[in-house]
């Protein structure tokens, strides 16, 4: 049995796409030689969640996806097809506000009396005298006094709970059961005033919470009674607070609350828990506690036990306390319900993956029971391979003198760090500042350390932290830490001035540098523990806010390396560094994921392998935005803050445009072109409001962000400018063939070098989508299995590839590959093979081995100058000229068959010549094996 999943789809789950749609479609994925479904997160979401990371109850599987009932159906069909299912979980966080988490409900009625009130992570002693003991609830849509007095807020009666609460548009608040005492005190009925008492009493018993339970009942019983609910409701009309008394007596009893009600925009700056990023609506869960975890986890144990789950696929893990501690735990617990699974489900091993971006140099760790990550780093690297780095130097040239912005992309990123912890996570940025003025005071040598310089060094480290963040521990910082942590502080040093200089010496040891294990045990070990913690799950989120949702819409030297887990200031390396990380993911982490699109992607697979095509041709981009300026002169606007769009706004346009352009899309008006100028408008506004420049998702700019959809829609529809469309349009055409070759080979390497491969949902046609929510656009799934059956041959295809057939055969045929031969996949070893002749460096060649067999993967790499003058995504023969790909000796003189063309190909020199290999198609796989096609496809 394989230890590892041969291929994987992943699917988008939501009430439009549930289980049960799946269903039909496990005949095709098993076609396509997909052996296991890798679904969004299914445990209960918010309602009409698209994407399942809002959960709300984790003991049950969503009923908007088909409930538990749906979930066993689908395993059912996966298991008559030999094939398996992985599952996306949620660890570091749940959906909060609202009314349907009964949890944060359970937390707001009691405070920290709630036996979940340590579920989530909330800093009940706040050192803001407001906020001692109570929880902010930064869900009003004004500020406070003016949400009570336009009568946002009010008091209601739940008759099903017998329960009291405030309610202000979708967010219930719930009231503390002994503040029901005041309420029903002043009740026109005795039976209620009679209740007053009993629940006011709640406040000092020690078994309050269960108390509450009964009194409920008994409330709920007499309200049952007509006149004793009409009491109630008139007297919570006195708590109207349109009236001068109503809205005093309504404040009172809010200001009695284990929460205080405030605007959303008071997060940033005084939130007292910690949220998934700056989203009030996610609040971080403290899984790090064994009764959390347990809670949480109790349904995916079951669903593994009970031979429903084959994997997991952990969210954000970078969010916890303590990934390792957290990962290894799940690694035991999931290993001992192995044996308890059904005979028809049995298991010998069950892979865990991980989200997790790497940055530049950093490795996963390999002590942490897990099988790799959810392939970021894969993409990024398939990515770099496909930039020409001939056009890194004019492309940086072009973006500063077009926008005046820098090409440095690591300027806007130290720009971004400072905005985002001075603004959206400046409350999370306090709560780590304080936690370590806490620390300095437990030291007599360290007491007079002030808070203002805490906050310089923390922010001056924060902002040239090089990952996401450190593992830090009871041991201290890990050897593998060291070196990012160095950088840091060398970059503060640069920063602050000398005076801050020893402050941070003490951060580099209050933040891992002494193990906490040779603090004595007590307070100052406690707030030692508490500020490293808190440190590591900042960092992690500033450089998320940083770098995706801002420094990637603020720089656009190439958009094709801005994308989540690339290094964007790193544009481009060679065959050797691509080798090189196939090999120590096959030593390392052989079954790790391979992605090239996931459903958080800001560009679709395709997209970005059609614009890296650009890097290639940088001196005809320079020219063509020259003229397309020009020609869109009357199509700005001049506002007080400046040009709409901003040179840089502009230049990105550009650049999407000629990425996304729909293949069969002309430039006359029509409501096709209606359609995409709709869906770059949604993209536009997203990528503004990220860049936080000249407009926001807290404060838009309607005169900013009109005049933009003013210029896109007039550059696309406007007759007036048709010459401009018309030459933009040309343009992406002559990309699209490069591009396409570009995606075809980034199919290809996602499938044969070492991990697994994951294919996103209708990938495997074109995919020219933008960031979400256009990458989760329904998939027209009949059409593609239509493709599938039509049969013809790879060759043939090539004419007409624009419909994406011979991207879906070319999957086919890999995987069908790589299911005859498993072990080529799983546990193959990669050998890079030298490539000689005059295009040598525009070709990536590798072989697999495995038992005596092997697979020879040949991949064309910037190859548009080679395309000069082609109508279709291939290289003609004669221009590889006398390029050669040299075999491994054992291979000398024996048969190849190449799966894409028909015959064998035999090597007597032990070299293959390019322009034989492809000659019939435009990427080239063979193996000593035997194999056609049509078997495979039984």
């Amino acid at each position: 049995m394989s230890r590892y999943p041969r291929a994987t789809v992943r699917l988008q789950f939501h009430r439009d796409f549930t289980l049960d749609d799946a269903l039909p479609l496990l005949d095709y994925f098993a076609s396509l030689g997909i052996s296991h479904v890798y679904a969004s997160p299914l445990l209960t979401a918010r309602p009409g969640s698209m994407h399942g990371y809002d959960v709300v109850d984790p003991t049950r599987i969503n009923p908007e996806l088909g409930g538990e009932e749906a979930l066993r159906r689908l395993v059912a069909g996966l298991r008559q097809r030999g094939m398996g299912l992985i599952l996306d979980i949620v660890s570091n966080h749940m959906a909060v506000g609202g009314d349907q988490n009964p949890w944060w409900l359970d937390v707001l009625e009691w405070g920290i009396r709630s036996p979940y009130a340590k579920f989530f992570d909330i800093q009940w002693h706040s050192p803001d005298p407001l906020l001692r003991g109570q929880l902010l609830v930064p869900f009003l849509g004004k500020d406070y006094g003016e949400a009570l007095q336009s009568g946002d807020v009010a008091l209601h009666y739940d008759p099903d709970q017998g329960a009291l609460y405030a309610q202000q548009y979708e967010h219930r608040f719930p009231l503390t059961p002994p503040s029901y005492g005041g309420i029903l005190a002043e009740c026109d009925h005795p039976a209620l005033t009679a209740l007053a008492t009993r629940f006011a009493a709640l406040d000092t018993a020690e078994q309050a919470w269960q108390q509450a339970r009964g009194l409920r009942e008994e409330l709920k019983r007499c309200c049952a009674e007509p006149a004793a609910h009409e009491a109630l409701t008139r007297r919570l009309g006195d708590y109207d607070g349109r009236q001068p008394e109503g809205f005093q007596r309504l404040h009172r009893l809010l200001e009695d609350q284990h929460y205080r009600l405030a605007s959303w925009r008071t997060a940033a700056d005084d939130i007292n828990w910690r949220r998934f990023f700056d989203i009030n609506e996610l609040g971080g869960l403290r899984v790090e506690r064994s009764e959390v975890f347990e809670a949480t986890h109790a349904k995916i144990f079951q669903l593994v036990e009970d031979g429903l789950v084959d994997g997991l696929r952990i969210d954000h893990v970078d969010g916890l306390a303590d990934p390792r501690g957290y990962c290894r735990k799940l690694r035991r617990r999931v290993n001992g319900l192995l044996a308890r699974r059904p005979a028809g489900a049995a298991l010998d091993y069950l892979p865990i993956y991980v989200e997790k971006i790497l940055g530049e140099g950093e490795q996963l760790r390999d002590d942490w029971g897990v099988d790799g990550t959810t392939g970021y780093e894969f993409m990024n690297e398939v990515s770099l391979l496909q930039h020409d780095p001939r056009g890194e130097a004019p492309l940086a040239t072009l973006w500063n003198t077009f926008t005046g912005r820098p090409a440095d992309f690591m300027e806007e990123v130290r720009e971004a760090r400072q905005l985002v912890l001075s603004g959206s996570l400046a409350g999370d940025f306090e709560a780590v500042a304080q936690a370590l003025l806490q620390v300095a005071r437990q030291d007599v040598m360290t007491r007079d350390l002030t808070l203002g310089a805490i906050r310089r060094a923390l922010m001056a480290l924060i902002v040239h932290f090089p990952v996401y963040r450190t593992y830090a521990g009871a041991s201290g910082r890990a050897p593998a830490d060291e070196p990012f942590f160095q950088q840091a502080l060398e970059g503060a040093h640069g920063s602050l001035a000398e005076i801050d200089w020893p402050l941070l010496d003490r951060l580099r040891d209050w933040l891992g540098g002494q193990p906490l294990r040779s603090v004595p045990p007590g307070r100052a070990r406690k707030v030692r523990r508490l500020a490293q913690s808190r440190f590591q799950q900042l960092t992690s989120p500033a450089a998320a806010k940083a770098v995706e949702d801002t420094a990637c819409y603020r720089s656009a030297v190439l958009l094709s390396r801005n994308d989540v887990g690339f290094d964007p200031q790193q544009f481009s390396a060679p065959a050797e560094a691509f080798h090189r990380q196939a090999r120590q993911r096959a030593q390392r982490f052989p079954g790790n994921l391979l992605t090239t699109a996931t459903h958080d992607h800001k560009r679709g697979e395709d997209t970005r392998a059609r614009l890296a095509a650009l890097s290639e041709r940088a001196a005809w981009f320079n020219e063509k935005v020259q003229y397309w300026y020009r020609l869109a002169a009357d199509l700005r606007h001049s506002l007080p803050d400046g040009l709409a769009p901003s040179p840089g706004d502009e230049l990105m346009l550009y650049q999407t445009l000629l990425a996304s352009w729909p293949l069969y899309l002309t430039a006359d008006v029509s409501d096709g072109v209606h359609a995409y100028a709709e869906r770059l408008w949604r993209w536009q506004e997203k990528a503004i409001r990220e860049a936080k420049l000249r407009s926001t998702w807290s404060a838009p700019s309607d005169a900013y962000e009109q005049a933009c959809r003013s210029y896109l829609f007039g550059l696309l529809e406007d007759p007036a400018h048709v010459a401009l469309r018309q030459d933009i349009a040309e343009a992406a055409m002559a990309l699209a063939v490069p591009g396409a070759l570009n995606g075809l080979v980034q199919a290809l390497l996602r499938m044969t070098t070492p991990g697994v491969p994951d294919l996103y949902q209708g990938c495997e046609f074109w995919d020219f989508s933008l960031v979400d929510p256009d990458n989760r656009q329904p998939v027209d799934y009949p059409a593609r299995a239509d493709a599938r059956r039509q049969g013809a041959e790879p060759s043939a295809l090539l004419a007409h590839w624009q419909d994406g057939r011979i991207k879906q055969v070319l999957v086919e045929r890999v995987l069908g590959l790589r299911n005859s031969e498993p072990a080529l996949g799983e546990t193959g070893d990669y050998q890079p093979l030298d490539v000689t002749g005059e295009q040598a460096e525009r070709v990536l060649a590798f072989a697999r081995q495995a038992e005596g067999r092997w697979v020879v993967v040949i991949a064309p790499r910037l190859v548009a100058g080679l395309l000069e003058g082609q109508a279709i995504p291939q290289v003609p023969a004669s221009r590889w000229g006398d390029t050669r790909v040299v075999l491994p000796a054992a291979l000398k003189g024996k048969n190849l068959t190449g799966i894409f063309s028909p015959g064998a190909i035999t090597n007597e020199q032990g070299t293959l010549a390019l322009a034989d290999v492809l000659a019939d198609f435009p990427v080239g796989v063979l193996t000593s094996a035997s194999y056609s096609p049509k078997e495979q496809a039984q």
